[in-house]
């Protein structure tokens, strides 16, 4: 069992962070998660459904915790492809259902295995999520949430489009970073080659350094809907990894 405070390292490389994550910035104040959970599904192994989370095989559903009941689903068109398809699947008591698919984007030069600082991929794997933060004031996170000024996000992206309004809203995935601190928290436990400050942000048009993008309205549902009670996780790969 991998506990919601460690990110679930399997087959996960390094997540790159460089355009992605923030450089520290100010202090800014968490807002704890201070809202009723919504009613949780099915979490006991005897009480689960055989209705598994489409698109994932065998080992990628191995490596989702038994009490996660909410899982957010990235999945990448290729290998080297910047774009993907997001999907928020929670379990209930007749197995993982499905919400809307989302388009999304990851990073330039698409996924890696052993993610490091710079390579412009994101990483592959299955990770907790813990925290979100933005510039933007608490839109009713289930999360902690952190509002700082240190997300603002100036310049532009790989395809000239502004990066303006991106870090409105983020999620840190659970990559070489320690959990239960802002997303603008700098430490990294397999060090600064590795990477790190990978979140689900808001997209801006184009790909990532190593994050996973999709639209603001977007953001703001998996915010409210995210629960730490119901030990959420985000699988991210693209899909003939996912399927194994």
């Amino acid at each position: 069992m991998i506990n919601r405070r460690t990110a679930l390292p399997l087959l996960a490389s390094p997540l790159l962070l460089t355009g992605c994550g923030g450089s520290g910035g100010e202090a800014g104040h968490r807002t704890p998660p201070t809202r009723p959970a919504p009613a949780t599904g099915t979490t006991s192994q005897a009480e689960q459904s055989p209705r598994g989370i489409p698109g994932l095989g065998p080992t990628r559903t191995a490596a989702i915790p038994e009490r996660c009941t909410q899982a957010v689903v990235a999945t990448g068109r290729g290998p080297n492809s910047a774009q993907c398809t997001v999907v928020l699947h929670q379990r209930t008591a007749d197995g993982w259902q499905p919400g809307p698919s989302w388009p999304a984007h990851n990073a330039l030069h698409g996924w890696s295995s052993h993610h490091m600082l710079g390579d412009l991929r994101s990483p592959l794997g299955v990770y907790t999520l813990s925290d979100a933060g933005g510039l933007l004031p608490d839109p009713g996170s289930r999360l902690p949430y952190h509002e700082s000024s240190g997300f603002r996000s100036p310049g532009t992206g790989f395809e000239g489009e502004p990066l303006d309004g991106c870090f409105d809203y983020v999620i840190a995935i659970d990559y070489n970073r320690r959990p239960g601190t802002s997303p603008l928290d700098w430490t990294r436990p397999l060090g600064p080659k590795r990477g790190g400050g990978v979140w689900l942000h808001v997209d801006h048009g184009g790909p990532t350094h190593g994050c996973v993008s999709v639209a603001k309205a977007h953001m703001k549902d998996l915010l409210r809907t995210l629960d730490p009670a119901r030990h959420p996780v985000v699988a991210m790969g693209y899909a003939d990894w996912l399927a194994v």
